[in-house]
Formats: structure tokens, C-alpha cells, sequence
């Protein structure tokens, strides 16, 4: 009995160092806040997730206030998508230079250039990491939507 007893013990410790070691364990442990911009979507997802010192923030289009597409293609759609994730960074209190993450999906690989044009002129210095990838097509027919994370320091 004492060996069983010992040996969930062990296993016990083991997990509990695992979770200490990867930061899994203080994640359990922060709160988390939904972060709510402009009026209520009714959509199934926050426009943003605080969990402890961490921003996570819903892939987001190219729309104005009212959730209209931007005409003109992948500049403004790109401009007005970083507009609406910065409205999500601000309401955490968070800034653009706490941005560590971004994900940028394209309708158009070929549209990239542009895109980027827009975006290395939106996204402060250091850039955070980044990776662009195509699908096969978004929401309301968009040409861009853009997720990211963003981090403050404890």
C-alpha cells in the first residue's frame, strides 16, 4: 500500500513540475475576460480573449463600424482589418508594440505585396512574428483576415 501510495505521489510531482516548467500550471490559474468591441455581433466568439497577461485576438476582416466589407480591394481591407484588431488591443489596454503574434490569411497569395505594403507601414518596430498563408476562400467573400496575439510583460 505504501508503494502505490508513493508512487502516485511521484506521478503526482511529476505533473505538477511539468505544468511549473511549461507555464501550463499558471495559465489554469489567470482569469480570463472577454473583450468586446463596438456593438453586439451576436456571433458564437469574442472579438478578444485576456487570459492573465495575454491577448487573444479573433480573426478579424477588413469592415467598418456597421460590418461592411471595404471596397477597393486588399489595401483597404487590410488597412481597416488592422484598425479593428488595434480597437480589440486598445479595449484590453494593451498597444500595437505588445502585438508578438499575427496570422494574416489571403483569398490571393498574389495579393501578398500589397498587403504587406499596408501592414509594414500599420505595425510598429520590432515586427511581431508573422506567417501568411492562402485559403480557399473567407467570410463575405473577404480578401483578408488577420488574427494576433499580443503580450505585456508581468
Amino acid at each position: 500500500m505504501a508503494t502505490r501510495v508513493l508512487k502516485q505521489l511521484m506521478v503526482l510531482l511529476m505533473i505538477t513540475a511539468g505544468f511549473l516548467l511549461t507555464g501550463s500550471a499558471s495559465c489554469f490559474a489567470q482569469q480570463r475576460r472577454a473583450i468586446s468591441v463596438g456593438p453586439a455581433k451576436g456571433l458564437p466568439f469574442s472579438d478578444g480573449m485576456l487570459v492573465g497577461n495575454t491577448l487573444y485576438i479573433a480573426g478579424t476582416e477588413g469592415t467598418d463600424d456597421q460590418g461592411k466589407l471595404k471596397t477597393g480591394g486588399i489595401g483597404p481591407e487590410t488597412q481597416a482589418a488592422l484598425e479593428n484588431i488595434e480597437k480589440v488591443i486598445k479595449a484590453a489596454g494593451f498597444e500595437l508594440k505588445d502585438v508578438v503574434a499575427v496570422t494574416v490569411y489571403l483569398a490571393d497569395i498574389h495579393e501578398f505585396a500589397d498587403m504587406n505594403k499596408v501592414y509594414k507601414s500599420f505595425m510598429p518596430d520590432p515586427k511581431p512574428t508573422r506567417a501568411t498563408v492562402q485559403v480557399g476562400g473567407l467570410v463575405n467573400n473577404a480578401r483578408i483576415e488577420i488574427s494576433a496575439v499580443a503580450a505585456k510583460d508581468k
